[in-house]
């Protein structure tokens, strides 16, 4: 295997939280590495909500952390939820004056909207429901102009290198059937989720949570895997991923009913912007009993869904559907992961060398139930502060360890483990679901050992058969009620794999 040694941070993923590390680590020189064309196969590209900030004068970012940790059902971190939301406003002007699109009022401030769980109005978008491709587009030309990055699109990485110390000195990447060792004095995780591990997921179904898997086997620190936060309008129209009906609908009065015109959740103006976990579990109970789940924008949006919801309105029609004229058929998906490597805001993980940012991370921001909208503003705030730790890294040299390779599974294998894991690791758990899916775990093992995809599904099934408690994103139907104390599941390798 050939081997480069590079003088600057190494990241891996070119979404939002990738190329914002990337840009603040100047003028260190960075090399990106992103497993397709850059905009292609990132969850920041298909984010449609927006950023959420205090960004008018009837907000504060104390009043956007209180909802942070609100949200977050006990196990938000007060201090990581300060230090995002005191960088709203900053984030969304650096993301502006990079050429980031956001919709304006008639005074020229940014205008904002309201989401489920939030007090204010404060989501500041872009073309209705454009948000996450057009500001990855301003990030991205960025990028290729800044002369301290290079790219490497269609690299894909496979494994982490250590030294005897643990330290991470690089990572193994394979390119066009090609793997090389990459050593670098930082690696920058920025892989993102793993909503391709469920058969339904609004993700792309590349991201199979292989950063944190690896990050795992390393050594490094995993901090609550059990929460997935499940979107409760994801698009039900036979697609893989399936298309999303941003939360924004909701917020201007689209309403989610069954087949014969009943409220899901109550016929309150708001009862459908409580908390997502409450009104996925509403949504996937009305499958369940036969009744259906639509959302309903015939009235609150009607006549401007085409340029009001551009995105949402091309992939209904691309399904045969006008959502002006028939509600949405809609079903709760996998579309978050809270959980994750256990990093901080700079994203210092518990493994020297090694850093993670974004949705692979878990910085304590999200806790058991992620805030509408604080994704991208944690991926390019948070982002940013990791770039410039990254680049701060001192030159290392002596030896490292053998480099291992992490296999891929079969695609039987892997329709196998995302139906198991949408079947019984969903909306609803039991002990008797989980232990059916540690048992389908322990077979694809058993012809795929140490495969990243089971890794990660791994620490998600054991986390969640663990925590016998209904908190957040994690609801089990046998302990359907919160324990008294909020706890934090924290996981390490029992013996890191450094060598193979």
């Amino acid at each position: 295997m050939n081997r480069i040694e590079h003088d600057g941070p190494l990241i891996i993923g070119g979404g939002l939280a990738g190329l914002s590390a990337a840009l603040e680590a100047a003028p260190r020189k960075v090399l990106v590495v992103t497993p397709a064309p850059l905009l292609q196969a990132s969850s920041s590209a298909w984010a449609q909500g927006g950023v959420a900030a205090a960004l008018s004068g009837a907000d504060t970012p104390a009043l956007h952390a209180a909802d942070t940790r609100a949200a977050g059902a006990g196990l938000v971190e007060t201090e990581a939820a300060r230090l995002l939301t005191a960088d709203g406003r900053a984030t969304v002007e650096w993301l502006a004056a990079l050429g980031a699109p956001f919709d304006r009022d008639a005074a020229g401030g940014f205008a904002v909207s309201l989401e489920a769980a939030h007090s204010r109005a404060r989501v500041a978008r872009v073309g209705g429901d454009g948000a996450g491709r057009a500001i990855l587009s301003a990030l991205v030309a960025a990028a290729r102009a800044a002369p301290h990055i290079e790219v490497w699109e269609n690299g894909r990485l496979r494994g982490l290198i250590q030294d005897e110390t643990g330290r991470i000195r690089g990572a193994v990447i394979e390119r066009d059937g090609r793997r090389v060792q990459v050593l670098a004095p930082a690696v920058v995780l920025a892989t993102g989720g793993a909503g391709g591990l469920f058969a339904w997921t609004t993700t792309p179904a590349e991201l199979l949570g292989e950063g944190m898997a690896l990050a795992f086997q390393a050594g490094a620190e995993v901090l609550d895997p059990e929460f997935v936060q499940f979107h409760p309008t994801a698009i039900d129209v036979g697609l893989d991923p399936m298309p999303l009906a941003t939360e924004a609908l909701r917020g201007e009065g689209a309403r989610l009913i069954d087949r014969g015109g009943r409220f899901l959740l109550g016929e309150a103006d708001d009862a459908d912007l409580q908390s997502r976990d409450v009104v996925a579990r509403a949504v996937h109970a009305a499958r369940m009993d036969g009744r259906g789940a639509f959302l309903d924008a015939r009235t609150a949006i009607g006549p401007a869904f085409k340029h009001e919801f551009p995105a949402v309105f091309a992939a209904c029609m691309r399904a045969g559907l006008d959502p002006r004229q028939t509600p949405i058929p809609v079903a709760a998906a996998a579309h978050y992961h809270m959980g994750g490597i256990a990093a901080g805001p700079d994203g210092r993980t518990t493994l020297s060398g090694l850093f993670a940012v974004g949705e692979c991370a878990a910085t304590g921001v999200h806790g058991a139930n992620r805030l509408a909208s604080n994704s991208l503003l944690e991926a390019a705030a948070f982002g940013r502060r990791t770039g410039r730790a990254a680049a701060g890294a001192p030159p290392v040299s002596g030896p490292v360890l053998p480099a291992r390779a992490a296999p891929d599974l079969s695609h039987a294998d892997l329709q196998t483990l995302r139906a198991t894991m949408s079947d019984e690791v969903g909306v609803m758990r039991s002990a008797a679901g989980l232990t059916r899916a540690l048992a389908v775990l322990d077979r694809l093992d058993a012809r795929n050992p140490d495969a990243a995809s089971l890794v990660a599904a791994r620490l998600i099934v054991e986390a969640a058969l663990a925590r016998r408690e209904s908190r957040g994103g994690h609801y089990r139907t046998d302990f359907p009620a919160a324990a008294s104390e909020a706890r934090h599941t924290r996981l390490r390798a029992r013996t890191p794999a450094m060598a193979g």
